[in-house]
């Protein structure tokens, strides 16, 4: 009889991982022979990252997946296991004696641990369970005086919907009723005349493709079905902490649209056939119009485009553009390196939000500046580029801080690592060693009591180099 607690699952077995090390192993055949051997990768079930340089197909034949076939069955190998774990994604890293002996670490995964892009190192450490980087926590402002476009015309919209679509079936008012309660909010008049003449469903259609083709072309998109309308809220659209904690909300004095990630007055009833979002909006800008129509762009996690005043000219076809770029006051986001800003002190004014201090070629910068900004609430600096990290223990709002590990060493063995962070991440350069960063994230981790990066270690053989 076997004994079930001495299977050892295949994710924590070396011969899973056996042909990952063998193909980086291989990669590193021009490395001096009598040193050990360093690779690193991560590998997830939909995606991996392990740097590898492919065969380049013959010219004139683009890559096809024979031409990496070895990587793919390895890969694969740990992909099931992976899967048979109940994990996303495990990174790992190993050393390899010249002998083929090999110490291999799995790093996590991690519940307050974001994924790294591209490397095994990790991505930005949740320091406060549920938090959310700031633009994502914004509502609306309210603007009362708000009212509908003059454009907006009930019949006449209800009038070029049924003349377009004269055997459409709509909806009735109860189903309308239903998805008020289900959304929670009252549907502007206008979106109820839409529905009111299709409410757009495929099985009216009897899945006739060019019946839904008629409805796209007589309003203007693909419309979707009554039952499908959602609120287009900040939680709709996703976020890495590391970007996201770079954003700001700005919605300029003679703006149409807010800036924002989501609203809950953003009713989504279409796409535009690119993957874009189309939406009523019920809590324009400043100087927008209740019930216009607007974008929510699927290469953007923030902000909205203005497309028409009213759901009556949008029908009509007659649309408009806002320019979003205007911003006449300074930008709450600044950014000081060598092709921006040149000084901390340029950056510095009372709606500063977001500091980024990227690549610098002269004397390093102070903080001193930014000290006491009511608004702060993020600082990134590129390694190197701080003359005296300590002075962030200054800067009394951070949500979010990125630095070197060597920034970090310097808050983390004074005590001073701000605790209003709720996120952080530590910024890596090139091809670093992912343990004395897990280090300095388990570390960060533990003052805010948070699971650790766990790391397993399994030892195995390749074989002699060749």
């Amino acid at each position: 009889m076997v004994d079930q607690g001495s299977i050892v699952p295949p994710i924590r077995d070396f011969a899973t991982w056996e042909p990952v090390l063998k193909l980086l192993l291989a990669a590193k055949a021009d490395r001096p022979a009598a040193e050990p051997v360093r690779v690193a990768g991560r590998i997830g079930r939909h995606s991996w990252s392990l740097g590898l340089r492919r065969r380049q197909p013959p010219p004139g034949r683009a890559l096809r997946s024979e031409d990496m076939q070895d990587e793919l069955d390895a890969v694969d190998r740990v992909r099931k296991a992976i899967v048979d774990a109940g994990v996303d994604e495990i990174s790992f890293t190993a050393t390899i004696t010249p002998t083929g002996k090999a110490v291999l670490r799995l790093l996590g995964p991690s519940p307050a641990v974001e994924s790294g892009i591209g490397s095994a190192h990790p991505g930005a450490l949740i320091l406060v369970e549920g938090a959310l980087p700031e633009p994502w926590r914004r509502l609306p402002d309210p603007h009362p005086a708000a009212v509908p476009a003059p454009s907006a015309d009930l019949e006449l919209l209800e009038r070029t919907l049924r003349e377009r679509l004269p055997d459409a079936i709509g909806a009735t008012e109860e189903e309308i009723t239903a998805a008020e309660a289900r959304l929670g909010i009252a549907l502007p008049e206008e979106l109820k005349v839409l529905y009111r003449v299709t409410r757009a469903r495929w099985q009216d259609w009897s899945v006739d493709r060019e019946a839904a083709n008629r409805v796209a072309e007589a309003v203007g998109c693909e419309l979707g079905a009554l039952k499908e309308l959602q609120i287009a809220d900040a939680s709709t659209r996703d976020y890495r902490w590391e970007f996201a904690a770079l954003e700001a909300v700005i919605t300029p004095p003679d703006a149409a649209v807010q800036g924002l990630v989501g609203s809950p007055g953003w009713i989504v009833f279409g796409e535009n056939g690119g993957g874009d979002q189309l939406a009523v909006d019920l809590t324009p800008g400043p100087c927008g119009h209740t019930g216009q129509i607007i974008m929510l762009s699927h290469e953007l996690s923030i902000g909205a485009d203005l497309i028409a005043d009213s759901l009556t000219d949008f029908v009509l076809g007659q649309e408009k553009q806002e320019d979003r770029g205007r911003h006449e006051q300074p930008s709450p986001v600044a950014r000081v390196n060598v092709a921006h800003l040149q000084s901390v002190q340029e950056a510095a004014h009372p709606g500063l939000e977001v500091l980024s201090i990227g690549v610098w070629d002269a004397a390093p910068l102070s903080l001193a500046p930014v000290t006491g900004l009511p608004r702060l609430r993020t600082l990134t600096a590129y390694p190197g580029t701080l003359a005296d990290p300590l002075e962030i223990a200054h800067l009394r709002g951070l949500e979010f801080l990125e630095l070197g590990p060597q920034d970090w060493r310097v808050l983390l063995d004074a005590g001073a690592v701000p605790r209003t962070l709720s996120a952080a991440a530590v910024t890596v350069l090139g091809d670093q060693d992912p343990l004395p960063i897990v280090a300095i994230a388990n570390e960060l981790l533990a003052l805010w009591d948070r699971p650790q990066i766990i790391q397993t270690v399994l030892e195995g053989h390749l074989g002699p180099a060749t």
